[in-house]
């Protein structure tokens, strides 16, 4: 069997789910980088705030990570249902 014929037989909901969770990995990823990039801006313009932006960037990489994880937990369920 060739590649083609496997590509083929997978369906459209299958594709989908691949897309959206591969989406919501990329998403969450350039999400969590641009955090992390202010943040060391932040930090090198202002140092006696860094105790207070660390503590920002952490929940804000926590929440990012949260509807990251919700969206590849919907394309795996969207899989298996």
């Amino acid at each position: 069997m060739n590649i083609l014929n496997i590509l083929l037989a997978v369906s459209g909901a299958a594709w989908g789910a691949g897309v959206g969770a591969g989406l919501a990995a990329i998403g969450a990823g350039i999400g969590i980088g641009r955090i992390g990039g202010s943040a060391a801006e932040s930090v090198a313009r202002q140092p006696e705030a860094a105790g207070i932006i660390r503590a920002n960037m952490i929940i804000t990489a926590a929440l990012i990570e949260g509807v990251a994880l919700f969206g590849v937990l919907t394309c795996i369920l969207i899989l298996v249902l």
